[in-house]
């Protein structure tokens, strides 16, 4: 058990206390290549073990993980303290936009890798922003942030809005076929606000037809997923033109869209099953742990996917589509789902964070 702990890199959670901050937890949980030997948040928790510290708040069904339990919670303003024995971190704090880009310039000025779940840096030019099958190449900006920050080895990268993993992998699939207009409306889960229903009673029998800042990420972010690299970062992609709403839901996790998309160049429907069921990306080229083997999955049922049915497919990584027919106004229209903290959150941000380990950005300190 030692020897394995030793090749395994050292991981610290910033913000470990909170709903995706458990998620990371449960994730790593016997992870072939990272160890969580570290947990940090807020001043309120630091010098609790994580058991304490999360008593009476952990949201995730099963326990604790037994080897994080006794692990002593860390001040994650302290970063200097925090950084000094882990390879890289993740973070998923909660705090505000500016404070968050501070905390993590900061880690990775101390040479420490950061591998994000916040918003703040997902505009940042040369922070790339990054669903791993789908823009594995925008990990070169790499280079000009830690020229920037001053640093050989610290750097931030970041996963997208959780929304759009629901819709924008199988859109990807037919980026040849040039689509040009696209609505989607998202059904989003509860714990996309890192709430379940015994404190969002709210929600029981109600739908509320608005998320804060929800539309704008889920009409932008895709473009920059599909933007080109230069010398000043990620350049966004002008097409397709996309409008959404967000819609919360009384479901726990799981979020869901309802699609409309027309092309340049209409495929057959034939053509687009195909590509969904033959897309892979470097994930799966490399075996990551972490890449579902079957990234898009189409359900031939008119009732599927279902939420409660299908957000766990390929351990909650994979993406399912359906319903796929031709449309009176635009090309076609179908339906997409994933799971928005494990695929949308956590664990997007761990296939990261695999990818760039066997890319060689992340290496033991």
């Amino acid at each position: 058990m030692d020897e394995e702990m030793e090749n395994k890199l050292r991981v610290s959670i910033v913000g470990g206390t909170g709903m995706v901050g458990q998620r990371f937890i449960q994730l790593l949980d016997g992870h072939p290549w990272f160890q969580v030997t570290s947990i940090a948040a807020s001043a309120g928790s630091a010098g609790k073990t994580y058991e304490e510290a999360v008593k009476g708040r952990w949201k995730l069904s099963g326990d604790v993980p037994a080897n994080v339990k006794p692990i002593i919670v860390q001040d994650a303003s302290k970063v200097e303290e925090v950084a000094a024995d882990v390879d890289f971190i993740f973070c998923a704090v909660d705090m505000q936009k500016d404070e968050i880009k501070a905390l993590e310039e900061a880690y990775a000025k101390t040479g420490t890798p950061v591998i994000s779940n916040n918003s703040a840096h997902r505009w940042t030019p040369d922070v790339p922003m990054v669903i791993p099958e789908i823009n594995p190449g925008h990990l070169e900006v790499i280079a000009a942030q830690r020229k920037r920050l001053g640093t050989s080895t610290g750097f931030i990268a970041v996963k997208p809005n959780c929304s759009i993993q629901s819709y924008v992998p199988a859109l990807h699939a037919l980026l040849d076929f040039k689509p040009t207009k696209v609505v989607a409306s998202t059904y989003q889960a509860i714990s996309g606000a890192g709430k379940n229903f015994s404190d969002w009673p709210e929600m029981l029998d109600n739908v509320i037809p608005y998320i804060g800042g929800e539309e704008e990420k889920s009409e932008q972010e895709p473009l920059r997923i599909w933007g080109s690299v230069d010398e000043s970062g990620i350049v966004k992609a002008s097409a397709p033109l996309i409008t959404t709403q967000c819609i919360r839901v009384p479901v726990l996790d799981g979020h869901m869209a309802s699609v409309f998309v027309s092309f340049e160049n209409k495929p057959s429907k034939e053509e687009i099953l195909k590509r969904w069921s033959e897309f892979a990306g470097r994930p799966q080229e490399l075996g990551l742990p972490s890449a579902p083997k079957q990234f898009i999955t189409y359900f031939e049922e008119e009732n599927r996917p279902q939420t409660k049915l299908d957000r766990d497919i390929e351990r909650g990584m994979g993406v399912s589509t359906g319903r796929l027919r031709e449309d009176t106004i635009y090309d076609y229209k179908f339906v997409g789902l994933s799971h928005n903290t494990v695929r949308g959150a956590a664990g997007g941000a761990v296939l990261i964070a695999e990818l760039l380990k066997a890319e060689g950005y992340i290496q033991p300190k």
